[in-house]
């Protein structure tokens, strides 16, 4: 491969043009980084080290790119402009379909593309997962976000049975001090994800003017050997000599079967720029500036052709527009001149792209099945077995519905497609928050068990650490890896489930929001994850206040309308229909937030109650009006306020007033149902003449409040503005304000006020 390192450093200069004038023209843009990643990407996407298709990045086999923290991705737009261009040539002169993308104009990112960079409609200013770069698997730009993604995906192809398809992710050492990346480490050891591989360019600076090597020990087997991964380096990662046989060693030299890698590459900050270090991270040079035409001199001197302005200063308005297209079209014509090197480029493009698998041998997950799709036993709660539910008169928690959930899911999955729908974790609580399920066995039908790297790669439930962050990462990347012929139109793949604390819910939320991003505008189908905030509200009562769950899982809110499902079922039975109701919907993300203490299981037909199938409605009427005069209504949410509400239905019912009672399980289920439900349940003149109930903060319910002057009359943990204490069961709800005594106090103020 030697006698090709010229042309490599040809493909290095086009890209060097790109990553410069459009920046130039935009004023916006990170130089630096993407400068001095343009070796190692030219040798990625060239050397075979990558197997990746230009034509198709929709491939589901094809190896996998992702920017961890995507701010370098001029260098990425830049790169596959060149690499489209020179296809569009090639097609041009041969008319051979092999050199035809795929996609048309919305999926081909054409050099003029770059002159809308971090414009409205345009290229976005970090990496994105749609559109014109389909080559790029997965929304980045917050630091390090990337690296658990990286690791999702790893992780769905080595347990589909697919682990030679690799996940290549690019950091720089300012990037990796993220604390995601020690969890991602971590994680990448413990499963054993030897089809990640991280490309490290390590070149001392970040934004700020301190040297990275002065705030943080060591070099990069420091920072990764002692994580169990397998280390290759280029000292010197602005020459082909020296990356390509290092990052060939990495993918293809001497292997551990179980050990995730690392490439790392030493470059300048910014080389070629004109200025390097931190000062050539964010800020391009003035527009037309004698250190921009500084950079166009190699080019010109080496296709003998001359910039237009060059020397210049800046035209301004339409004419810099007009200037910066002519800068593109004389990198274009100097490539259509190259005849060589354009047919170089593309046979090597061609042959890696033809050597891209249609299958694997052992491959777990059908490509052309959509298990939640095809299957409606997963969502047809009507159906469910009755073991899935606890007998009333007993007493259990919530959160045990959802391991018989699980292990019924996974369980019935295992038996009939030979794979685990769900993969699950926690941060060293799957028991405790009872996502262990998903690994259990359900009425005779065997479960997965425990993940392990060597002896039972096909567990569905991962052994993982404190890795709160990553967890979230792990669900999204393997969310967004779709196995199926037609990704387009079907998703098969893995949904990720993930569980913690309600009151650490704020440690998923950066992770979620990407995938959230993702599912909402990626021109493939993703898959589905489940959010669970276990042990929440201020039921978790011995743990104190640190571990209650009233105002963080309020971060399960803040997404658009229509991205999120969140499911408060208050008791063990209605976790399952609400669930099941939530997946048979496409919204992409599922926020399921359960208690920790066991409650008693309610004789609802005794009690005049709707079965426990109607929480799959999102929101039902516990207690209707009787024949005296009405006097309002009571929304009730969460485990102990519902428990409450249950044990005064009595008093309710005699000296009581006359209020209906609505369980609030679901807004989002509760507004898809047809409008003749909803005014059933909550015409609009009653929910106006309403108070709520909830084991959750005020704001987190304002939802189901429709009038701010009704928040007065609402009873939730925060009622006197102050965060609660500690201590028993019944000392917190009491405490809350939650306990029946409370509950009549405060139905008695309601209806007083409302005379």
């Amino acid at each position: 491969m030697q006698s090709e390192y010229p042309l490599m450093d040809k493909a290095r200069l086009f890209i060097d043009q790109f990553i410069d004038i459009m920046l130039n023209y935009r004023q916006s843009g990170h130089p630096g980084g993407s400068r001095s990643k343009v070796h190692m990407m030219v040798a990625l996407m060239t050397s075979g080290a990558m197997r990746w298709d230009v034509r198709d990045p929709s491939k589901a086999l094809a190896d996998r790119f992702v920017l961890i923290s995507g701010h370098c991705i001029p260098l990425v737009y830049a790169s596959l402009a060149v690499v489209n261009h020179a296809m569009k040539l090639r097609h041009s002169w041969t008319g051979d379909p092999r050199f035809e993308i795929k996609g048309g104009e919305e999926r081909i990112l054409d050099p003029m593309d770059l002159l809308t960079l971090r414009r409205r409609g345009g290229l976005p200013g970090h990496a994105e997962f749609e559109g014109k770069t389909l080559f790029i698997k997965f929304n980045t730009g917050p630091s390090g976000h990337g690296a658990p993604a990286a690791a999702g995906e790893a992780l769905a192809l080595k347990h589909g049975g697919c682990e030679e398809v690799k996940v290549f992710a690019v950091e720089g050492e300012g990037g990796h001090s993220a604390g995601a990346h020690h969890e991602t480490k971590n994680t990448a050891y413990g499963l054993g994800l030897s089809n990640l591989v991280y490309l490290l360019d390590w070149n001392d600076y970040g934004i700020d003017p301190t040297p990275h090597s002065r705030v943080v020990h060591g070099g990069p087997d420091d920072w990764f050997k002692p994580y169990g991964f397998k280390v290759v380096g280029a000292e010197q990662g602005s020459a082909f000599e020296s990356v390509v046989p290092a990052l060939y060693e990495t993918v293809f030299g001497e292997q551990d079967a179980q050990a995730p890698k690392c490439f790392w590459f030493k470059t300048i900050k910014g080389r070629g720029y004109g200025v390097t270090g931190n000062k050539s991270h964010g800020a391009a040079h003035k527009r037309n500036s004698e250190l921009f035409w500084e950079t166009k001199k190699e080019f010109q001197e080496a296709y003998g052709v001359t910039f237009e302005g060059f020397g210049e200063g800046d035209p301004g308005g339409e004419a810099a527009l007009a200037q910066a297209r002519s800068h593109i079209e004389t990198v274009c014509k100097a490539m259509e001149g190259d005849k060589a090197f354009v047919e170089w480029l593309t046979d090597r493009l061609v042959a890696i792209g033809d050597s891209v698998p249609r299958r694997i041998e052992g491959q777990r997950v059908d490509p052309c099945l959509d298990l939640l799709a095809s299957d409606k036993t997963f969502t047809d709660y009507e159906n469910f077995p009755s073991a899935l539910f606890a007998e009333p008169g007993t007493k259990a928690p919530n959160r045990k519905g959802l391991e018989r959930f699980g292990a019924f899911w996974n369980s019935y999955a295992l038996e009939k497609y030979g794979r685990p729908l769900v993969l699950a974790m926690s941060a060293d609580l799957a028991e405790s928050t009872n996502i262990a399920g998903f690994m259990k066995d359900f009425e005779g039908r065997k479960g997965t068990g425990w993940y392990d790297r060597e002896n039972n790669p096909g567990g569905a439930l991962l052994p993982q650490q404190i890795t709160e962050f990553v967890n979230a990462g792990l669900c999204a990347g393997l969310a967004s890896v779709n196995f199926a012929d037609e990704p387009e139109k079907i998703f098969a793949g893995y949904i990720g489930a993930c569980s913690t604390y309600g009151s650490f819910s704020y440690l998923k939320y950066g992770m979620m929001r990407l995938f959230s991003q993702l599912a909402q505008d990626c021109d493939l189908k993703v898959g589905r994850i489940l959010w669970v905030a276990g042990h929440s509200g201020p039921e978790t009562a011995e743990d104190s206040r640190t571990h209650f769950g009233i105002f963080a899982p309020g971060v399960t809110q803040m997404f658009p309308k229509g991205q999120i499902i969140n499911l408060h079922p208050w008791e063990h039975n209605e976790v399952a229909p609400a669930l099941a109701a939530a997946f048979a919907t496409d919204v992409p993300i599922i926020a399921l937030h359960l208690t920790r203490p066991a409650v008693e299981i309610p004789d609802r037909s005794a009690l005049g109650m709707p079965s426990h199938l109607e929480a799959a409605k999102g929101a039902y009427v516990m207690r209707a009006f009787d024949s005296r005069d009405k006097q309002g209504v009571v929304l009730v949410q969460g485990t102990s306020a519902v428990d409450s509400m249950v044990k005064i239905l009595p008093w309710l019912g005699s000296q009581g007033p006359n209020l209906k009672v609505v369980c609030c399980v679901s807004k989002e289920l509760f507004d898809m149902q047809p409008k003749e439900y909803r005014d059933s349940v909550l015409p609009e003149e009653e929910w106006y003449r309403s108070m709520m109930v909830a084991t959750q903060g005020r704001k987190n319910v304002r939802d189901w409040i429709p009038d701010q002057r009704l928040e007065a009359f609402a009873l939730t943990p925060d009622h006197d503005n102050r965060w609660r204490t500690g201590g028993s069961l019944e000392d917190i709800v009491a405490e809350s304000g939650l306990d029946p005594e409370s509950l009549k106090a405060g139905i008695d103020r309601f209806v007083a006020a409302r005379r």
